[in-house]
């Protein structure tokens, strides 16, 4: 919370942002031009967090919102590179992680920390405290990354469940049934 009692306030005066869940994304999306919704696997109870609606997010202007996941970090600095052209000024970027039901899931932090890094390294790097802080933890992961999403608690449901291919697509080792892949960063 900031002196004017807002939670997430204090993040306004940065380039890029970070927090969870669609509570989170309200919080530090409010004046972004692109919100990053981060979803690397699929709940395992079958419940799907929901995007945010961009409506409802209370920005003057229209957000944009684009989900995805592990491997998308040059997705997300290619589309804010287009739009600080497009604007002829910087691009407010909010990061948000979906995780499970509200709470933590390792795979969206690891994403999440992935697509801050990918932008830091662009040169996009007014980065609000938490956001480098899930840069810090992909930064120092990044070379398990794969091996934690595969072995993450939301995995080891999907597997018990029978969809293994969703992890396997999630982490760049085939295609879920019925979906393509993402882009590679």
């Amino acid at each position: 919370m900031d002196s004017t009692g807002r939670p997430g306030a204090a993040q306004a005066r940065y380039q890029v942002r970070f927090a969870w869940g669609a509570a989170g994304a309200t919080r530090v999306a409010t004046d972004a031009h692109l919100l990053v919704w981060v979803d690397v696997l699929p709940d395992p109870s079958g419940a799907v967090a929901p995007e945010p609606d961009p409506s409802s997010i209370g920005s003057a202007e229209p957000t944009e919102v684009l989900a995805v996941g592990l491997t998308d970090g040059t997705v997300v600095v290619d589309r804010v590179m287009r739009l600080q052209a497009e604007r002829g000024d910087r691009c407010v970027v909010a990061v948000v992680a979906a995780g499970h039901h509200g709470g933590y899931a390792v795979e969206d932090q690891l994403a999440a920390g992935a697509v801050i890094d990918a932008l830091v390294r662009a040169g996009i790097d007014h980065t609000a405290p938490e956001a480098a802080a899930a840069a810090a933890v992909w930064s120092g992961l990044r070379g398990a990354a794969k091996h934690l999403v595969s072995a993450s608690e939301s995995a080891a449901a999907l597997d018990a469940a029978g969809r293994r291919d969703l992890v396997d697509a999630a982490i760049g080792r085939g295609r879920p049934a019925g979906r393509g892949n993402t882009a590679q960063d």
